[in-house]
């Protein structure tokens, strides 16, 4: 992206909405209530032929700065810092307020480039608001309405104007040479399709935290980053939208997503959180592993047990972190307590990886990251189907399948159908005949045998074609 433009602006003025139109999906959360955003949310922003990041940022507030508005306007104000231009959005409709007049003076003061938009303009009634924003001494207010999409050209010529046409339309560089070439590696092999592919460590790696409420995902980010770029605080459910943010680790480009804390659902009732939680699961299903984030202090409550089962059944490769372990008294009897209770309570993901950590201090975080790439790696994990037969043979030799009604089932053919999460189709007879004790003595013996601890493994099952089923009878 060429530049970077922040949304800024007292609550409620539609600063999501125009971010939402701007980068054309419904990224933020919208809502009547004032103060839904907290987080800057980033996004990839497109309007007409410009082409830059935009960041959605909070309310501005006149408040404390150890109050949670006031670390939300510290938020919003390294935002400005980052941002090569503001748009600083009014609402047209409700008109100038006190605290508009004093965002404008701060943003005057800044010495960036600042557009000034007057939102909502369509409504009746909304011409003294509009005439009433020259008074902000920023210019000539672009009248738009975020919500249906109006004023958006009279928008773009006001950025171009404010930074340049250099900064807004930069040279581009002519990447059609660079990329017709194609590797061999590239190439697709008909012979070699049974070949066990090698892992790519290089490949940038999408990673979900979630947990409950108040069990220190966001703050476990931040030590990540090493600064504070998302909202925490003692408060319960801070953060609301789904944060995506990227560093490298040891070379590789990781993208992590912070979640809102997901509750119980029963006690879900409020449409805003609702909102939250249906953005959480949405970032689960984007990602690749997720790190389900404990609270030591408090471990394996039922919404603990039931996010990680989420996760399972979504087929996401999962991490546990007991997270404030600076808070356990004695580390070693805990730990092996935590051990035992993940081995009973979770038979489904049997041998999950799980980590000690500690957001706050840093303790275990490269074990963490460790223990994510292992996990994806696994996740990610193809079997030769002559390694599977042969294994199946092993296998039915050790615990043939039952008989069923005088019947004994047969297991003729085995081979991997899919990686992400791991699954294969076994050809048989009398498919629906087949126990489900058995089918977990096949996925265990998978998971033992080569290598699979913890993540989602699915087998098919497959009746054998009879060659003579539509064949007339003899008379």
């Amino acid at each position: 992206m060429s530049f970077t433009v922040a949304i800024v602006g007292r609550p409620n003025v539609g600063k999501s909405t125009l971010f939402n139109r701007l980068v054309g999906k419904k990224l933020a959360l919208v809502d009547d209530t004032p103060g839904v955003t907290r987080d800057r949310r980033p996004g990839d922003a497109k309007l007409i032929d410009l082409r830059f990041t935009i960041i959605d940022t909070a309310g501005l507030e006149e408040t404390g700065p150890d109050t949670l508005e006031g670390r939300m306007r510290a938020q919003t104000e390294a935002a400005i810092d980052e941002a090569d231009l503001t748009l600083f959005v009014v609402d047209a409709k409700a008109g100038l307020t006190p605290l508009d007049k004093t965002f404008g003076e701060l943003l005057r003061r800044s010495g960036k480039p600042v557009v000034l938009v007057a939102n909502k303009s369509e409504a009746k009634g909304s011409d003294g608001g509009f005439y009433d924003a020259f008074t902000l001494g920023l210019g000539e207010p672009v009248p738009v309405s975020a919500e249906h999409g109006q004023g958006m050209i009279d928008l773009r010529d006001a950025i171009v104007a404010a930074i340049g046409e250099e900064t807004a339309f930069p040279e581009e560089v002519d990447e059609a040479e660079t990329n017709v070439r194609v590797s061999a590696d590239e190439v697709g092999d008909e012979a070699g399709e049974d070949i066990e592919p090698e892992y790519d460590e290089t490949k940038p790696l999408r990673v979900a935290i979630v947990g409950r409420p108040n069990a220190g995902k966001s703050t476990l980010i931040n030590r990540f980053l090493g600064e504070d770029r998302l909202l925490t605080g003692p408060e319960a459910g801070i953060t609301r939208d789904s944060i995506s943010v990227e560093w490298d680790w040891r070379g590789r480009t990781i993208k992590m997503f912070d979640t809102a804390g997901m509750r119980r659902k029963a006690r879900v009732q409020e449409k805003l959180e609702k909102l939250s939680v249906a953005d959480a699961l949405r970032a689960i299903r984007f990602a690749e592993t997720v790190v389900i984030v404990f609270d030591a202090t408090i471990p394996f409550e039922k919404q603990d047990l039931q996010i990680v089962d989420l996760v399972l059944r979504e087929g996401r490769a999962a991490v546990l972190a007991f997270n404030k372990w600076d808070l356990v008294e004695d580390p070693q009897a805990v730990l092996a307590e935590l051990r035992e209770k993940t081995e009973r309570l979770l038979p489904q993901a049997r041998g999950i990886r799980a980590v000690p950590i500690s957001g706050q201090t840093g303790y275990g975080l490269d074990k963490l990251m460790q223990s994510i790439i292992d996990t994806d790696r696994t996740w990610n994990k193809r079997i030769s189907t002559a390694k599977l037969n042969r294994w199946l043979e092993h296998t039915q030799v050790q615990h043939p399948p039952p008989a069923v009604s005088g019947r004994r089932i047969k297991l003729k053919y085995m081979t991997q159908v899919k990686a992400r999460p791991p699954a294969f189709m076994i050809s048989c007879t009398r498919a629906d005949a087949l126990p489900e004790s058995y089918v977990r003595y096949l996925t265990n013996g998978l998971r033992a045998d080569f290598q699979m601890p913890g993540v989602p493994i699915r087998i098919h099952f497959k009746a054998a074609e009879n060659p003579f089923e539509n064949r007339k009878k003899k008379r």
